[in-house]
């Protein structure tokens, strides 16, 4: 965050980063429009921004960015550039394209030298970087346009920046303070060591030690969205993790926190260490089984306490050791039926309350697939299509489950409101449809009106034209 601003002459500094003045270069073609080196100018007037000090990459601030934050390692960063050589010549520049260059920065996807430049800009900051051959392209080059051993001069502006979407609705977002250590990460069922540090509002409402199982956070009361961010996390690596309600403390809020409904949460988290639990395939068929038994327990336990998402967690993970298992003996595949039954069944009731239709209908058709009179997958199948306002697809569910059932009454029931919304939604459509064709004939009847009106006031000027005749002279001239 800019601190301050102080002036030295005509020159100015803004935290460690030199800015041009009107009396500097400021530009590209400022800087290769001189007789000067470039390397010469960013040795005067640029500042290092290299964490050993060696001058790698030098930086000149041409325009000040937004005051506020810098990106961290692994946000999504929106770039634009234009790279020269030394010698002037362009060798690219997304301008030419015409669209912002998307990188994620600190992950190593473009070179050393933007890595390390671009966590030093703010949104909207404008600057030239100077990046040597060891923090560039290095002996190999990137031929054919930037030849080995090549010091490059850029010119980029940062338009915005954000950090990683740990899930597809944006509900946790996450950004890098300190990288962890290698590419190894904590596994669903893996126990965690962690440090957390808990905001609401600016506000700091927690901050502990402590230990759980992923996809058991419920149970020491840390957040959903902690839990389900863990999978992406290195050990001793610390991050900031933005909330959403759905993934913090919901409606309910937390009250211990004084936390209120529909609250925004920020956590800082530091991975200090962690055991990973047993992947699939280094388990055989009878210790999935086993296992099973108790996941279903703990799945159906947050259920009752109406922990749905928690619960899909437990009932996921069967379904991800047993879904590829044939099993060798009749025992071993009437047990693995039995378990996915039951749990994409417990899967559909669970989206169901999450208001996840889709996803309750994908795991209703994996029971169907199973056992084609299921009543509760015909059932719970038309019930979230019912919702979805499927009706005619939702009638054809409820009256499978009479023809599996006679006596079940609450099909019966959802079969006529199913009929009585597919009655309404027709008398909505021919309401429409008629609407619809009044006004075409109304719109039909005013243009007739309009070209009969033209047509009669053309005829009008025509005899008005042959009541004026030219009057004779006596002579008849």
């Amino acid at each position: 965050m800019v601190k301050h601003m102080r002036g030295t002459g005509n020159k100015r500094e803004i935290l460690g980063t030199r800015v041009s003045t009107s009396g500097e270069m400021s530009s590209l073609e400022d800087i290769f429009s001189t007789n000067q080196c470039p390397t010469a100018a960013f040795t005067s007037q640029g500042t290092d921004v290299t964490p050993n000090g060696d001058r790698g990459v030098c930086k000149i601030v041409k325009q000040h960015g937004v005051e506020g934050e810098m990106p961290m390692i692994g946000d999504k960063v929106f770039v634009h550039y234009t790279g020269r050589l030394l010698n002037g010549k362009k060798f690219d520049s997304s301008l030419d394209r015409k669209e912002p260059f998307v990188f994620n920065v600190g992950k190593g996807q473009v070179i050393k030298a933007w890595d390390i430049g671009v966590c030093s800009m703010q949104k909207g900051e404008v600057c030239l970087m100077l990046c040597k051959p060891e923090y560039a392209y290095g002996s190999a080059g990137s031929p054919p346009k930037v030849p080995p051993n090549a010091t490059l001069v850029f010119e980029i502006e940062l338009l915005s920046f954000r950090g990683e979407k740990i899930t597809e609705d944006g509900g946790i977002m996450k950004r890098i303070k300190v990288k962890g250590e290698g590419y190894n990460s904590p596994n669903e069922g893996a126990t965690v060591h962690v440090h957390l540090e808990g905001r609401c509002g600016g506000r700091l409402f927690e901050s502990r030690d402590v230990t759980f199982v992923v996809g058991e956070s419920e149970d020491v009361g840390v957040p959903l969205g902690v839990d389900r961010a863990m999978e992406k996390i290195q050990k001793g690596e610390c991050c900031l993790l933005y909330l959403k309600p759905k993934y913090g403390y919901g409606k309910e809020g937390k009250k211990e926190y004084d936390i209120g409904s529909n609250a925004e949460l920020l956590y800082e988290v530091t991975l200090k260490d962690f055991e990973k639990a047993k992947e699939s395939w280094e388990m055989d068929l009878n210790e999935k089984l086993e296992r099973a038994v108790v996941v279903k327990q703990k799945g159906t336990h947050y259920f009752k306490a109406g922990l749905y998402n928690h619960a899909v967690i437990q009932y996921q993970q069967i379904v991800n050791w047993l879904e590829m298992e044939c099993g060798t003996e009749k025992e071993q595949q009437q047990a693995i039926q039995s378990f996915l039954l039951v749990v994409h069944l417990n899967l559909a009731l669970c989206y169901l309350r999450l208001r996840e239709y889709s996803q309750t209908v994908e795991n209703c058709n994996k029971v169907i697939e199973l056992d084609p009179e299921n009543e509760k997958a015909l059932y719970r199948r038309g019930e979230a299509r019912l919702l979805r306002n499927e009706f005619s697809l939702a009638l054809v569910d409820f009256r499978k489950v009479l023809q599996v059932n006679s006596f079940n009454r609450a099909a019966r029931s959802q079969i006529a409101i199913c009929q009585r919304k597919i009655r309404e939604h027709h008398e909505r459509d021919k309401k429409i449809y008629a609407n619809m064709f009044q006004r075409f004939a109304e719109h039909d009847a005013k243009v007739g009106r309009l070209k009969r009106k033209k047509e009669e006031t053309g005829i009008s000027d025509q005899n008005k034209q042959g009541l004026k005749r030219p009057c004779l002279s006596q002579d008849g001239s």
